[in-house]
């Protein structure tokens, strides 16, 4: 198995996780015959592990709620949907200004607007 994520995740190197984390929603492979799938509840860290406790995943009698992974490992969150919006919206609003400023502006006539 090679889990490499949804389209609505994006991989993250355990190494990057941080409190801001917590609480979101993570899927990872920690070997090769499991795919994770659960809301962190706790990051802890040395220079060579990343240990995760999650919600969610405890309770079978096989399934743990808690890993530990190399830096070097990627995570898959969910994208944040506010973020990628915002991104979006302030790149269109560029491409906008761009086109306005080239096709509106004759000669060396410089009246553009700003923001």
């Amino acid at each position: 198995m090679n889990y490499t994520g949804s389209q609505s995740e994006k991989a993250v190197p355990a190494g990057e996780l941080d409190r801001s984390h917590i609480g979101h929603t993570v899927s990872f492979q920690p070997n090769e015959f499991t795919v994770v799938f659960g809301r962190i509840a706790g990051i802890a860290r040395t220079e060579a592990m990343v240990y995760l406790s999650l919600d969610g995943v405890a309770g079978g009698t096989h399934l743990k709620d808690e890993y530990d992974l190399p830096l070097t490992h990627d995570v898959y969150l969910q994208v944040d949907v506010m973020t990628n919006a915002e991104s979006t919206i302030k790149d269109l609003f560029g491409k906008v200004q761009e086109n306005l400023r080239g096709a509106g502006h004759k000669g060396g006539d410089d009246r553009t607007d700003r923001l």
